[in-house]
């Protein structure tokens, strides 16, 4: 019997559209970090999870999972040619997870996806081959794929990602009333207005309350 899903939490990228010092996974937001934001909605869904990042981000990640949910990739660049990019990393999570009945694509830029959401969208895969979140009829993150997408999963490469897969198969929309499925940190505007959006104390209050309703 296959486990459950797995959430691939994507790290890897260089994140070159942000502009400003550092990388836009390690800028601050509300207590802690957007890689870390994620990440901590992703623990709070107690959905398994797997992070593929760079050794740049390694220690980072590692301050909030376990090793063996870590999965390291070179970092994109001339010297690796189209072999790397997202559909690399997700390849990655998948084979190192390849036990699960499906895995959710989310990426590490995404830290205001709800832990419900995340659960909603695993549930899908019960029916479905394919599934997404929906907020407010627009199409957004997580994109989750059932197991006997594994083969075509596994071999994935370069930047397009999972889109030929997704052209291929129908797919189910998860509608959830969660804005944080639409927006992805790309810019300084999008950080303030993820910033904006955070409650008091962002954090350790909601993922309380989202772990006393999953439990």
């Amino acid at each position: 019997m296959a486990a459950a899903p797995v959430v691939i939490v994507l790290a890897a990228g260089a994140g070159s559209r942000f502009e400003g010092h550092g990388h836009k996974l390690t800028q601050a937001l509300g207590d802690t970090t957007v890689l870390g934001a994620t990440l901590r909605q992703v623990i709070a869904s107690r959905l398994r999870l797997v992070v593929v990042t760079t050794s740049a981000l390694r220690d980072m990640v590692k301050t909030w999972v376990a090793t063996q949910d870590v999965i390291v990739v070179p970092a994109a660049g001339p010297d690796h040619g189209e072999r790397l990019g997202m559909g690399y990393s997700i390849a990655a999570g998948v084979r190192a997870r390849g036990d699960a009945s499906g895995w959710l694509v989310l990426p590490g830029d995404m830290p205001l996806v709800k832990p419900a959401t995340l659960r909603a969208v695993a549930s899908a895969l019960t029916h479905h081959a394919v599934a997404f979140a929906q907020y407010q009829g627009q199409r957004g993150h997580p994109v989750a794929f059932s197991a006997e997408l594994y083969s075509e999963l596994a071999v994935l490469s370069g930047d397009e990602g999972a889109r030929r897969i997704l052209a291929r198969y129908p797919a189910a929309a998860v509608e959830v009333d969660d804005p944080g499925v639409l927006l992805d940190i790309d810019t300084r505007g999008d950080l303030a207005a993820a910033q904006a959006q955070l409650p008091p104390s962002a954090g350790t209050q909601a993922v309380q309350r989202e772990q006393r309703l999953s439990s």
